[in-house]
Order: structure tokens, then sequence, then C-alpha cells
């Protein structure tokens, strides 16, 4: 494993989860490869020069590593985070500066050159993880009303991706083998000339999720990984509602269950659920397409792969309105 620079005579060993190596070299190739051989240099001098000293292994998510640290000043605990420079990690720190702590871990110090910042430690559970049902939906819901704040100018809207979904939308439509219905691609580019276009300057997390919100002490649960996006807080309705989408499959009665999951977000959330509902179908459509294309982290191809797509068709279609008859 690669090791961290010398301190004090010593050399500091940081091990990098293999599981996270692996996969950033077949995701990025050669530039993943040149930044895992930079990353335990960085790994290693950050702590020193923001204070603080290492408290527990490297852990990672799907782009950074996580680590550990305890602040040698006071004793507080904290996280190191690094991310692979990617446009899609740029503005997350400043999405932690406007929320200032409000439903989200609390920005510490930030290296935005190093895409690396110090963050409030919250505890390892995820909601997915300790919650499920009417509990998972009414608690993000719960937060995306916390993080729903004025978004500082300097922040990509989402309104300037609308003709870019609109694009891969006609796109896939025609040129991929599927099984979803005409009028279901219908509503979805309905959804990005209505919806996606005209939307507010509110920050939203950009990729809420149940493994996105983490158990904590300062208040009961804290976001974490946001995208930093100024738009509609309906947009996280329905990235939350899309991942949840997998849990939903082995409900008894899956249109009321879906029902159900789109009137628990919207009232905790204090959104339109006739918003919620278009922004989940459209997120739904893409996902459809997009594991066509790539396949998912959980699966990229086989049995799985195709077992989760015949959810997310299913799933496009049911949250398609009105069906025709």
């Amino acid at each position: 494993m690669p090791r961290g620079p010398a301190k004090g005579g010593q050399v500091q060993v940081i091990d990098l989860p293999e599981a996270f190596v692996r996969t950033t070299v077949e995701r990025e190739g050669e530039s993943g490869a040149a930044w895992l051989a930079e990353l335990p240099g960085i790994v290693g001098e950050l702590p020193t020069r923001w204070g603080c000293v290492p408290d527990g292994a490297v852990l990672h998510g799907g782009v950074g590593v996580v680590v550990p640290v305890r602040r040698a000043a006071d004793g507080d605990t904290a996280v190191l985070k690094v991310s692979f420079p990617h446009p899609g990690n740029v503005h997350e720190p400043d999405a932690f500066a406007v929320w200032g702590g409000r439903g989200a871990v609390l920005l510490r110090e930030r290296d935005d050159d190093r895409f690396a910042m110090l963050l409030e430690r919250a505890g390892t559970s995820t909601l997915a993880e300790l919650a499920d049902g009417d509990e998972l939906v009414a608690v993000a819901g719960w937060i995306n009303r916390r993080l729903a704040v004025p978004a500082p100018p300097g922040l990509p809207r989402l309104r300037e991706q609308a003709d870019a979904w609109e694009e891969q939308l006609r796109k896939d439509a025609a040129g991929l083998s599927h099984r979803l219905p005409p009028y279901v691609v219908d509503e979805a580019l309905a959804t990005v000339r209505e919806l996606a276009r005209a939307q507010p300057d509110i920050l939203v997390h950009g990729d809420l999720h149940a493994r996105n919100i983490l158990r904590a002490r300062r208040e009961s649960w804290l976001a974490v990984d946001p995208k930093g996006y100024a738009g509609d807080p309906a947009y996280d309705g329905g990235t939350l509602l899309k991942a949840y989408a997998v849990s939903l499959r082995a409900a008894d009665d899956l249109p009321k269950a879906v029902d159900q999951a789109l009137d628990v977000f919207a009232e905790s959330a204090e959104l339109d659920r006739e918003r919620v509902r278009r922004w989940a179908q459209l997120h739904l459509v893409q996902a459809a397409f997009w594991g066509r294309r790539h396949g998912f982290r959980r699966a990229r191809r086989g049995p799985q792969l195709d077992r989760i797509l015949q959810c997310a068709d299913f799933l496009a279609e049911l949250l398609t309105e009105p069906h025709p008859s």
C-alpha cells in the first residue's frame, strides 16, 4: 500500500481500501490511478495542517475517502474527506458553507484545489440502515425542508441542464432497446419543458437518498455528500424516491406503497405532491435509460441489472398520470 509523508522521523502508513482503489481505476482509468498515487500524501498532510490527528481507519464512498480525525486543540471529533477531482464535486463545500450546519454536517476547513474538507463527524449509521417505510421517507422529507434555503450566486442552476436532459431523453428513447411506452417518455419530456426550465433559486442537495443521511448527535439526522445545486426542492424528492424504489419492490401492494411514499414525503417536506411525483417520474425514466447505457453501481450487467431495470420501468409507468385508457 502507498505510504504517507514522514513526520518526526516516522513514516505514516496510509492504507487505501482495495475496493476503492479497484473501482476508481475501473471508472477513471489513468487519471484515477494518478490521483490514487497522490492521495496518501494528501491524507497524510492535511490533518497536520488543520491541527488534527487520525482517529480511525480510512473509510470510503463511491468517489472519495473519509478519515476519522480528532482535533488536537480541543479533542473534538471530525472527518477528513478527500474526493476525486470531478465537476460534480466542486460545489459540495459551498453547499455546506451556506447551510452552516442546518440539516447537514458542519464544514470546518476546506482545500478546494485538493477537493478536501474537514467536516463535523456524524455517526456511521445511515437512514437506510436504521429506518424504513414511512419513517425513512418522513425523515428524508424533513431533511429536504431543512436544506431548502436561498441559494447564493455561483452555484450551478438545475434549469441550465434542461436542454441536455431533453436531448438525452429523445436520443435514448429512439436509440435504446427498451419497454417504456411512448406516453411515459412523453410525460418525462413534459416535465423537462414545464418544470425543469423554470426553477426557483433554492439550494438543493442534488443527490438526496437514505444512504446520504446519517444518524448524528447535534441533530438527529444530518445530510452528507451534496452536489450543491440551485433549483426546485421537489427535485430532491425525485432522487429520494428513485433510490427508495428498490426497497418498494417487496411491497405487497406496490401502487399503494408508491402513493404512500409520495404522500409522506410531500407532507414532511411541505412540498406540492404533484411536483414531487413528476420529478420522481422523470428521475425513473432517466434511470431506466442510464441503466441500459451504463448499468448501475450495484449491478453492471446480468440478471440483477435486468431486475432493477424491470423495476424502474414499472415504477416509471406507475408514476405517469393520467394513464391512457
